[in-house]
């Protein structure tokens, strides 16, 4: 079973409420693509920034590794940096998102995207008129019941053997 995030995009000005088309939802494991591949799938994704990041970081160590004349270490330690991008590819894809303005609205799983699409719709159907009638009112604060011990013999809030209750 697959875990994914619910991503809700910012409203656009012609909206009045978000379009359930636009949803993002990113699966929280491994990808297989940003491991093979990760400056093209970064590019897929529109990921400008951890693009120009990884292309810095990537750039630098290519750099130190020649001067430092690790030929075969190399070739290692970018396999490494790209298992790193395969491994928190959904988290990079969450950053990218948090800075577009799209509000994380959900965890849903699912055997496969479908089946989660359909979990967390039919869930956000269900709650869809307690959400257009504004925000929940808020109780007011209770405080707490502090029981009283019943002598001072008494050590915690356990009662005393044998007392009336």
């Amino acid at each position: 079973m697959s875990v994914y995030t619910v991503h809700e995009p910012p409203l656009r000005a012609s909206d009045s409420a978000p379009d359930p088309e636009r949803f993002a939802f990113v699966r929280d494991g491994f990808s297989f693509w940003a491991f093979v591949v990760p400056a093209l799938w970064m590019l897929w994704h529109r990921m400008w920034l951890v693009l120009l990041i990884y292309l810095v970081t990537a750039g630098g160590v290519e750099v130190v590794m020649y001067e430092a004349g690790a030929g075969t270490t190399n070739i290692v330690v970018q396999i490494l940096i790209s298992l790193l991008i395969g491994i928190e590819a959904g988290t990079l894809r969450r950053f990218t998102l948090a800075r577009r303005g799209w509000k994380n609205v959900g965890v849903v799983g699912g055997a496969n995207l479908e089946e989660a699409e359909r979990r967390f719709f039919d869930a956000w159907v269900r709650e869809a008129p307690s959400r257009r009638a504004g925000p929940t009112p808020r109780r007011p604060a209770v405080p707490p019941i502090m029981p009283t011990p019943q002598s001072p013999e008494v050590v915690g809030l356990f009662p005393q053997p044998g007392a009336e209750r």
